[in-house]
C-alpha cells in the first residue's frame, strides 16, 4: 500500500491521521506506536503514540501488559501477529482488550521491529471487523513498512534532541569507530569527537558512549 502524501518534516500526529486514512479502506480504526522505555527496565515499554487520541486509556493498557499472545519480549511469535481480539474468553480476557472491545474493536495486526538487548518497537493497527485471510494481514503489515522510517524519525525527534554532529558521532560509534578514527571520518579533532559524545551522553542520560549507542537505538536515532 503507498500513502498518498510525503510525510517529510512533518509530525507523529500528522503522520498517524494521514496513515489512518490510508487504512481506512481496508476498516482500520485505530493505530497506535509502542517503544522501550530508554531509561526503565528491560520488560518495560511506553506508548509513543496513538491515534484517535479518545483510544488512550486502551492503548496505555496494551502498553502496560505482558499478555499479548504470549509474553511478548520473550516469544518466538514472527515479526507480524494477527489476532481477533473478540476471541478471547472472559475469564481470561486482560483489561486493554476489554477496553479496545467496548470501542467496537475486533481484531488487530502487529507488527514488531526487534532492537537491541530483547526490545522492540511495535505498531498496532486495530479493526471493527474480522480479517477472512492472512492477505488482509498482510496488506497492513506492508503499511507498516511504508511508513516506519518517517514515523520513526519523527517520533525520535519528538523524544530527544541530538545536534547532526552528536548523532553522526554516535552513528559512527555504532559503527565501531574510535574517537581518533571517528575524527578522521568527520574532519576535526579528537577532543571534538569526545565533546560531541559526551553532550549526547548527557542528553541521554547515560555515562558512557556504549550505553549512549544502546539508548539512541532504543530510541530510533540510530
Amino acid at each position: 500500500m503507498t500513502l498518498p502524501v510525503n510525510f517529510d518534516s512533518v509530525g507523529v500526529d500528522s503522520i498517524l491521521a494521514d496513515w489512518l486514512m490510508a487504512l481506512r479502506e481496508q476498516g482500520v480504526e485505530v493505530v497506535m506506536v509502542l517503544g522501550p522505555d530508554p531509561l526503565g527496565p528491560r520488560e518495560r515499554r511506553e506508548l509513543l503514540a496513538v491515534h484517535p487520541p479518545r483510544m488512550l486509556a486502551p492503548a496505555e493498557a496494551l502498553a502496560a501488559s505482558v499478555d499479548f499472545g504470549a509474553s511478548w519480549r520473550e516469544s518466538d511469535a514472527p515479526l507480524v501477529a494477527w489476532q481477533d481480539i473478540s476471541k478471547s474468553a472472559a475469564e481470561h480476557s486482560s483489561r486493554w482488550r476489554r477496553l479496545f472491545l467496548a470501542h467496537g474493536q475486533q481484531s488487530l495486526v502487529r507488527v514488531a521491529f526487534p532492537l537491541p538487548a530483547g526490545r522492540a518497537f511495535e505498531c498496532f493497527m486495530f479493526s471493527p471487523r474480522a480479517y477472512d485471510s492472512r492477505l488482509e494481514a498482510a496488506t497492513l503489515a506492508w503499511s507498516v513498512f511504508n511508513v516506519w522510517p518517517m514515523l520513526k524519525r519523527a517520533l525520535a525527534e519528538q523524544r530527544v534532541s541530538l545536534s547532526p554532529r552528536e548523532l553522526e558521532s554516535l552513528n559512527l560509534a555504532f559503527e565501531g569507530l574510535t574517537a581518533r578514527e571517528t575524527a578522521l571520518r568527520m574532519d576535526c579533532s579528537e577532543r571534538t569527537v569526545n565533546y560531541h559524545l559526551a553532550n549526547a551522553m548527557a542528553k541521554l542520560q547515560t555515562d558512557n558512549k556504549l550505553g549512549a549507542v544502546q539508548r539512541a537505538c532504543w530510541l530510533g536515532l540510530i
